[in-house]
């Protein structure tokens, strides 16, 4: 019973088969699906929420398909060097904690 407009959506599965699939967070998840990053997740009950599994595996394909480019390291020449503070007391007078 396919309707127009309506999509077929095949196996789902839930939270535990998802991590299994996907080593993320589950807060990163949610970020990435907020984004609109990653498949999101639609509730079958209240308290059961499920993803299409065609969807996570397509989108784990393309993830293999274009690698994420790593950052650059930092240059250190640029470093900023943390500036020496100015003793504002006499030589030999620094208060001891007792």
């Amino acid at each position: 019973m396919n309707h127009s407009g309506t999509v077929s959506i095949g196996r789902t599965i839930r939270r535990r088969q998802l991590r299994e699939m996907v080593p993320l967070a589950d807060s990163t998840i949610y970020e990435m699906e907020q984004r609109g990053e990653f498949p999101r997740r639609f509730a079958l009950t209240p308290r059961c929420v499920v993803w299409d599994l065609s969807e996570v595996q397509a989108w784990l394909a393309a993830r293999r398909s274009k690698p994420i480019l790593r950052a650059p390291k930092p240059n250190l020449k640029q470093r900023r060097v943390r500036p020496v503070r100015e003793q504002d007391q006499a030589p030999g007078a620094a208060s001891k904690a007792g």
